[in-house]
């Protein structure tokens, strides 16, 4: 697999799964919250927190719609993140440590982050928007993708593209699965894809998860194999807006980063050995050939003679797994009862 470099940190094989925030449009238009947002984000353990550079008029054409209630326009006028707060954001995110990120939606908008961000995410609605892609990926800096609502032939697609782009890191990206659905259900969430793109792409993979579970996917996530995973969370479920009631609240963020963490230390190496905590177990609860009875100089080992039994001082005792090689064997010298059969001893 071919490692990226998003701001400090390496993403890819043998390292630490990479957690974005998404707090998106929850910030309602107000700055404060969009602060708060930051500070939810870093207690959580989060790496990135990212936010969402659209614009109605790049978005939808300007039609009234005859259905009642606002038009797609409207709505999304609505959601808008001002410019202006880019700088505000970004250092803010300094000051607290954590990655800030924007998705961008517009060749502007990629033109406005680029001095205050690291990387570019393209989200899975933009995931045919080649020219927007060519774009940012022309700023050299890498790119995650999200690939919601595609099959592998759209995926395959995308990365002949971005591979035949002539740039000096043509892998310079990530690849996330994603289920367009908010909230996602589990019957939709198809993690499995996650490994079949893993092993078809030589870049890292990652998860944009839309179930409103704060725990199951983004685990099932890490045991599969995802390189990063993100996910969209809010200040309160209760909060007017599209996003914030499938949203995860403060706690269960926390809850979900720790979640990934304790799943990587679980996972492990992969090699099977012996874990430092079960050497000294090992001692008490493995079993050693004991007499138990008094045996004789000469006498023949048997079945009313040894046993196969547990003792915390084995003392030499042979394994279990040699019964049946020492059974009719006469001993050397006398063996006191519930002392152990010792290799010497025959």
């Amino acid at each position: 697999m071919h490692n990226i470099k998003i701001g400090s940190r390496n993403i890819g094989e043998g390292r630490p799964c990479f957690i974005i925030a998404e707090a998106g449009s929850n910030h309602n238009r107000k700055l404060d919250l969009a602060f708060q947002l930051i500070d939810i984000a870093k207690e959580s353990g989060a790496d990135a927190v990212k936010f969402q550079s659209f614009k109605a008029d790049k978005h939808y054409p300007k039609i009234k719609s005859n259905k009642p209630g606002k038009s797609s326009y409207e709505i999304t006028k609505n959601k808008e993140l001002p410019e202006e707060w880019i700088p505000k954001l970004s250092r803010y995110c300094k000051e607290r440590d954590i990655l800030f990120m924007s998705s961008v939606f517009y060749d502007e908008a990629v033109d406005i982050l680029n001095p205050y961000v690291s990387v570019f995410k393209i989200a899975s609605s933009e995931m045919t928007h080649y020219p927007l892609i060519q774009y940012a990926h022309g700023t050299g800096k890498p790119l995650i993708i999200s690939t919601g609502m595609a099959d592998l032939s759209e995926v395959n697609g995308l990365v002949d593209m971005l591979e035949g782009l002539k740039m000096n890191k043509p892998k310079n990206y990530v690849l996330l699965h994603c289920t367009v659905s908010y909230p996602a259900d589990f019957a939709d969430a198809n993690l499995r894809a996650i490994e079949v793109m893993r092993k078809r792409y030589d870049v890292p993979i990652g998860i944009s998860d839309h179930t409103r579970d704060p725990l199951v996917v983004p685990v099932a996530a890490v045991a599969l194999g995802a390189n990063l995973i993100e996910k969209h969370f809010t200040i309160s479920n209760s909060l007017p807006g599209a996003d914030h009631s499938y949203a995860l609240e403060p706690d269960e963020l926390k809850n979900m980063v720790k979640a990934v963490r304790d799943a990587e230390l679980a996972l492990g190496s992969g090699k099977k050995k012996a874990a430092g905590v079960e050497i000294k177990l090992k001692r008490y609860l493995r079993r050693a050939i004991f007499a138990v009875k008094d045996i004789a100089a000469g006498q023949a080992l048997s079945a009313e003679n040894i046993d196969i039994l547990r003792s915390a001082d084995k003392k030499g005792g042979l394994d279990p797994k040699e019964y049946f090689n020492i059974i009719g064997k006469k001993t050397k010298r006398s063996i006191k009862a519930y002392a152990p059969i010792r290799k010497e001893f025959l």
